[in-house]
C-alpha cells in the first residue's frame, strides 16, 4: 500500500481510545492505533496526533464547575491519554515525543512549532496535547490549528462513528450518512461533525478532513491511503 498523504494530524477521540467500557483507557485498543502508526511510519508519513478526554473528563460533567478550570482540567486529562500513547509507541521502536501548549517541562516538551518539524526530519511521531493551552476551545479546534501550523495534508478524525450522518445514528435508525460534505455545508447546516471553529480554520486554509471510525479493521492506514470511508470534507 502506498500512502496519499506525507503529512498528517490524527485527531483520536478520548471515548474512542475507552472502547466498549467508556470510562479509562483500553490496552487492546490502544494496541490496535499503535499497530496501524506503525504501518503508517513505515510509509514514510509524518505523523502528529491530537488526543481528546473525554475517557477521563468531559466539560463540567453537570457540575457548577467554572468553565475556565474544567477546560484546564480536560487539558491535563489529554496528557496523560498523550503519554499512555507515546509508551505505547516506544515500546514499538519508534521515536515519540509528546508536546504541551502547557508548561509542564518534568513530563513533557513544551509545543513549539520548529521542533515538532525538526521532529519530523528525524522521524519522530509527535503527540501534541493540552488543545491549545486555552479555554473554550476544543481539541477538534487544536487539531486543526496544528494542521495549519504543520502544513499537514490532511487532519484524519478517528471517532467512535464512522462517519458523518444528518441526526445522531445510536438514536435514529434512519440517520442519514454523507460520503462528502463541504465545509460550508457543515458550517451552514450546523452538524456535529466538528467544532465550527475547527471547520472554519480548515476550509481558510485548504486542508481536508477525513472523519472515520477507529474501530473499523486498519481505518487509520486506508484513510491515509486515500480509500474511501467515513465521511470527506472539503472545499470543493
Amino acid at each position: 500500500m502506498e500512502a496519499k498523504y506525507k503529512r498528517i494530524v490524527l485527531k483520536i477521540s478520548g471515548e474512542a481510545l475507552a472502547g466498549e467500557q467508556r470510562f479509562g483507557l483500553n490496552e487492546t485498543v490502544i494496541a490496535g492505533v499503535v499497530d496501524q502508526l506503525v504501518k503508517v511510519h513505515t510509509m514514510g508519513v509524518d505523523i502528529a496526533l491530537v488526543i481528546g478526554a473525554g475517557n477521563f473528563w468531559r466539560g463540567r460533567q453537570g457540575t457548577n464547575m467554572d468553565r475556565t478550570t474544567a477546560d484546564q482540567m480536560g487539558m491535563l486529562a489529554t496528557v496523560m491519554n498523550s503519554l499512555a500513547l507515546m509508551d505505547a509507541i516506544e515500546k514499538r521502536g519508534i521515536p515519540t515525543r509528546v508536546q504541551t501548549a502547557l508548561n509542564m517541562v518534568s513530563v513533557a516538551e513544551p509545543y513549539i512549532l520548529r521542533k515538532a518539524l525538526s521532529h519530523f526530519e528525524k522521524g519522530r511521531i509527535v503527540i501534541m496535547a493540552c488543545g491549545t493551552g486555552n479555554p473554550y476551545c476544543t481539541t477538534d479546534t487544536a487539531a486543526a490549528q496544528r494542521a495549519c501550523e504543520i502544513d499537514a495534508d490532511v487532519l484524519l478524525m478517528a471517532k467512535n462513528v464512522d462517519g458523518i450522518y444528518d441526526s445522531d445514528p445510536r438514536l435514529n435508525p434512519n440517520a442519514k450518512k454523507y460520503d462528502r460534505l463541504t465545509f460550508r455545508e457543515v458550517v451552514s447546516g450546523g452538524l456535529k461533525a466538528m467544532d465550527i471553529t475547527a471547520a472554519t480554520m480548515c476550509m481558510e486554509n485548504n486542508i481536508p478532513v477525513l472523519a472515520f471510525a477507529l474501530n473499523e479493521p486498519d481505518s487509520v492506514v486506508r484513510a491515509v491511503c486515500g480509500e474511501q470511508l467515513g465521511t470527506l470534507i472539503s472545499n470543493e
